[in-house]
């Protein structure tokens, strides 16, 4: 037996040098791979529709002007058969609230399909990417030609790429700024060097927002600038559809022979191809878990299952499905959360819809003047008003104007009075009393304003009535 006792090296090791971290990385630029599949014409579809009502709704007539137009200087709204006023925002309100509600309950219950399907930035990324492939070439040519030097046929792919871009950004801008002012005289107006000089500004400004978010910023908008990418985490749970890659299937990953053997050999489904990190919009690995940064836009499923075909192995690798169906339990797709933003939402289409449809089709305003009474010539109190009245309607009207509240009250001035459609009329009318009708010297009088041609619309506005003082 050795009497030595042993001996441990306690001393420190040496400090490392502290290593720097850059708080920022530069952004790594993604080239995305053509391919096809059933969610990538589903997507194709919904974005037609989409730019179909876009660029197209702007140029249809209504009623003598265009059907959707946004008349800021006149603060008149005409939405093809309706017309709404400052006084409607309420309206607008209600509408962003059912929105909201309506994108809950969608995260809830399919996860972020609005972004992979319908979120303008999405759509425009997907044409903008589109322009890439016909001026430069799928994804490695496209990789080839950044990496060569410049050429005389590589400015010219440049240059074709960013004049699409451009075109398609000036007429986003021109589209949008025409629901605003009329399109069609908008177009004449702007290429005559007669329109305002904030057209052309806001023409350029949203040509070159488009340009920028869709040419160049891209997924940065989607992982970076969007909120939404932050706080539909907090409205996930395990039965929400989400694009998912099964490790259970897919395990071990690794190449094989076409009808080989895998399974002898250890391997999963997945050939480690890569080609579903290779379509992804924002360059993630789906195969990594949920992340953030995933879209819902299913272009990886699309491309795993054009693989799955070829390899003879059953669809569905990377799917839309559930946290519970990939861990083997039920899925449950009535669930308290869901249920309660769904009552929530059809309550307040339900009350949106009842506020537009009962919501009065004039507006009656009543102001009386500074001057509290005079006597008129017959001897008679008389008090002056200024009335306001607003036609929401697209059609003329003629309205008929009575008052109440007082004994012996007389209405001076003109009592039919026409307001085109659309149009605001104002006008001042005179109520007298004889004295010794008077109660008090503050009476309440009542301004009713009915249509002559339908007794079901009339309003009715309150005002006062000043006199003497009563001793």
């Amino acid at each position: 037996m050795s009497n030595q006792i042993p001996v441990n090296d306690v001393t420190a090791p040496a400090k490392k040098p502290p290593q720097t971290v850059d708080l920022y990385a530069p952004r790594e630029k993604i080239y995305t791979r053509a391919f096809t599949g059933f969610f990538r014409n589903l997507r194709m579809v919904g974005g037609a529709f989409l730019f179909l009502l876009y660029f197209g709704t702007v140029w249809l007539n209504w009623g003598g002007h265009q059907a959707v137009w946004w008349n800021l200087p006149e603060r008149k709204f005409f939405i093809f058969g309706a017309t709404f006023w400052p006084q409607d925002f309420i309206l607008l309100s209600g509408l962003l609230i059912v929105a909201a509600f309506g994108l809950f309950f969608i995260t809830v219950y399919a996860g972020r399909v609005w972004c992979g399907y319908t979120c303008p930035q999405s759509v425009w990324t997907w044409l903008f990417m589109w322009c890439e492939k016909v001026t430069e070439g799928d994804r490695n040519q496209r990789i080839k030609l950044d990496k060569a030097p410049m050429s005389a046929n590589k400015f010219l792919r440049k240059l074709g790429k960013h004049s699409l871009w451009l075109i398609i950004g000036f007429v986003t801008g021109m589209t949008f700024v025409g629901y605003f002012s009329p399109i069609r005289e908008l177009v004449i107006d702007f290429f005559t060097g007669q329109a305002d000089g904030w057209a052309y500004f806001w023409v350029g400004f949203f040509t070159l927002a488009t340009y920028g978010n869709a040419g160049w910023l891209r997924e940065q908008v989607c992982i970076y600038m969007c909120p939404y990418a932050r706080f539909q985490s907090v409205m996930f749970d395990k039965d929400t559809l989400i694009v998912s890659y099964d490790p259970r299937r897919g395990e071990q990953r690794g190449p094989r022979k076409k009808d080989s053997d895998y399974k002898a050999e250890g391997l999963g489904d997945c050939v480690d191809c890569t080609l579903c990190v290779q379509v992804c919009p924002t360059g993630i690995d789906i195969r990594d878990g949920l992340q953030i940064e995933c879209i819902g836009c299913a272009a990886c499923i699309d491309a795993c299952d054009s693989i799955m075909d070829k390899m003879h192995y059953p669809r569905g690798l990377i799917s839309y499905t559930t946290e519970h169906n990939l861990s083997g339990q039920k899925t449950h797709t009535l669930r308290p959360r869901l249920i309660g933003y769904a009552v929530v939402l059809l309550a307040m289409m339900a009350l949106l819809a009842a506020a537009f449809f009962t919501r009065s089709l004039v507006g009656f305003d009543v102001s009386k003047d500074r001057v509290l009474y005079r006597e008129n010539a017959q001897g008679r109190v008389e008090n002056v008003y200024s009335l306001k009245i607003m036609n929401k309607d697209q059609h003329d009207h003629t309205y008929v104007l009575e008052a109440t509240g007082l004994p012996d009250l007389k209405l001076q001035g003109k009592r039919e009075i026409r307001v085109a459609a659309g149009d605001i009329v104002s006008l001042p009318v005179e109520l007298s009393v004889a004295p010794e009708q008077l109660p008090s010297s503050t009476n309440e009088v009542f301004f009713i304003l009915k249509d002559a041609d339908n007794p079901d619309i009339n309003v009715k506005a309150k005002s006062r009535f000043i006199g003497p003082l009563i001793r």
